[in-house]
C-alpha cells in the first residue's frame, strides 16, 4: 500500500546560523515508521533560508558553515544593489540559492537512511528572522504492500 503524507511544519524563529532540525522534521511525520521503502522530501518556503544535510554531532561544523557562508557572501559588499531590506538580505538570498531550498532523503525500513553523522540543517541567513515554514512530504510503500 502506498503512503503519501504532506504537512506544513512551522519552525520557531532562530538566530542566524545553521541549526539541526532533524527531530522536528521527524516529529511532523510519525507515519515514517510505516514506510518500508520511500522518500522524505523537505522544502523551505523562504528565499533567505536554506536546507542541507551535514554533520549532526559537532556544533563546530555548524559554526564553520556560517563562517564560510559569511565569507563567500558578505554583508555590506559594495556590489550589492538589492539593499532595501537590510544589509543581510541579499547575502541571505545568495546563501539560500547556494545551499538550496530542499532535501530528499531515502527511507529504509521505517527510518531515514542517513549516514551515521548526517542531520538536516536549517540555514538561517537573516539577522532577525521570523518563524520559518517547511513543507514535509513523505511517500513510499508500507509493509502491507510488500
Amino acid at each position: 500500500m502506498s503512503v503519501w503524507v504532506q504537512r506544513p511544519l512551522r519552525l520557531h524563529a532562530r538566530a542566524r546560523g545553521f541549526h539541526l532540525v532533524t527531530g522536528e522534521v521527524l516529529d511532523a511525520v510519525p507515519e515514517i515508521g510505516q514506510v518500508t521503502v520511500g522518500v522524505l522530501h523537505v522544502f523551505v518556503r523562504h528565499t533567505s533560508a536554506s536546507l542541507s544535510l551535514n554533520e549532526n554531532a559537532s556544533g563546530d561544523v555548524r559554526r564553520d558553515m556560517e563562517s564560510w557562508a559569511n565569507h563567500m557572501a558578505p554583508e555590506d559588499a559594495r556590489y550589492w544593489t538589492h539593499v532595501l531590506e537590510g544589509s543581510d538580505d541579499m547575502p541571505a538570498h545568495v546563501k539560500a540559492s547556494v545551499f538550496g531550498s530542499s532535501v530528499s532523503i531515502p527511507i529504509t525500513r521505517g527510518r531515514l537512511a542517513l549516514g551515521t553523522w548526517q542531520g538536516i540543517y536549517l540555514g538561517e541567513h537573516r539577522n532577525r528572522a521570523r518563524a520559518r515554514e517547511l513543507v514535509v512530504t513523505l511517500f513510499g510503500d508500507s509493509a502491507s504492500s510488500t
